[in-house]
């Protein structure tokens, strides 16, 4: 079996629908409230064990009632939690996600006890890194924590993905540890300095963010599928078109496939188009633990998404 440890967040999330974003002052009715865990650490390593991983999750807790929502969690779903430590510093990790009619959203977090983490914290779960196959890090958690992760995983032999989400600076010496590195369209931008919105080309910042040091540099385009920039790969891996619905899980859900796949020994064209397949069933729920899907109810989209490979057209974004 695959192992796959994820040095991550855990943060309960508050979802709210509404048919238009609030202005500041503004008290709107909305509807399909939800409460429930999440966390990208959290949620890319159930999406893991879903997928029939081994998965460990790396992350602080506090002592609060939040935190026996993420003990349920893990016990339902199978997530080794041993190298999970509480605090009484910080509280459990929060956020609030308001979805338009749309489904987009936007996120407002606490990471609270998630900013207990440093290096140190990290080096006590040397003994799961040393043992995995793949190793993930997010950037809900200290820069300090993800570069540890990274580099005690590639100093065991293991594949190391770095999710830059949310994306902020990052030191010029954590790329050289990071063989996977998974932004948006958005995070990659704000990664070079730019304004999430900034019109250059998505290739051209991939292009630039790979001479950092990166090995693949795999680039989610929504519903576009993906780019993945690499010494051997510069293409475009396309996604099935779904009716969306909630796009708040899909990143979390497309690194889950992503990792497993590359664990199993699939080709980075068709991990990503596994890792696809995974946010695009995503998108089709509403909450992010209902989205992420078991490997039963991916096996019809498998063998539906096309896993050809579509070479980067002049002019692409």
């Amino acid at each position: 079996m695959t192992n796959i440890t994820v040095v991550g967040s855990f943060a309960v999330g508050l979802t709210i629908r509404t048919d238009q974003m609030p202005v500041f002052g503004q008290t709107l009715l909305g509807s399909d409230f939800d409460f429930g865990p999440g966390g990208k650490g959290s949620n890319q390593a159930v999406g893991v064990a879903r997928l029939g991983a081994d998965a460990t999750l790396v992350t602080c807790l506090g002592t609060d009632e939040l935190a026996a929502v993420a003990d349920k969690l893990y016990a339902t779903e199978g997530v080794d939690t041993r190298y999970i430590e509480r605090t009484d510093q910080r509280a459990t990790g929060a956020g609030i996600i308001i979805l338009n009619a749309e489904g987009e959203n936007f996120i407002i977090l606490d990471m609270g006890a998630n900013e207990m983490m440093d290096a140190a914290f990290v080096d006590r779960a040397k003994p799961s890194i040393d043992r995995s196959d793949i190793v993930m890090a997010v950037l809900e958690i200290p820069v300090s924590a993800a570069m540890r992760a990274m580099q005690l995983g590639k100093a065991a032999g293991a594949r190391t993905i770095l999710n830059p989400a949310p994306a902020t600076k990052l030191p010029q010496e954590i790329f050289a540890h990071v063989d996977y590195l998974t932004p948006n369209e958005s995070e990659l931008r704000i990664l070079m300095g730019l304004a999430p919105d900034d019109p250059s080309s998505t290739r051209d910042l991939a292009l630039a963010l790979r001479d950092r040091g990166v090995g693949t540099v795999v680039v989610t385009l929504g519903g576009k599928g993906a780019l993945i920039l690499s010494e051997d790969h510069d293409m475009v891996v396309p996604t099935r078109r779904v009716d969306v619905v909630d796009t708040t899980g899909a990143g979390d859900a497309f690194n889950a496939g992503f990792a497993v796949a590359l664990g199993e020994g699939r080709a980075v064209e068709d991990a990503v188009a596994f890792g696809a397949a995974c946010g695009a069933h995503a998108c089709t729920r509403l909450g992010v633990i209902p989205s992420l899907a078991t490997r039963a109810e991916l096996e019809s989209a498998w063998t539906d998404v096309n896993i050809k490979t579509a070479m980067h057209k002049k002019g692409t974004r």
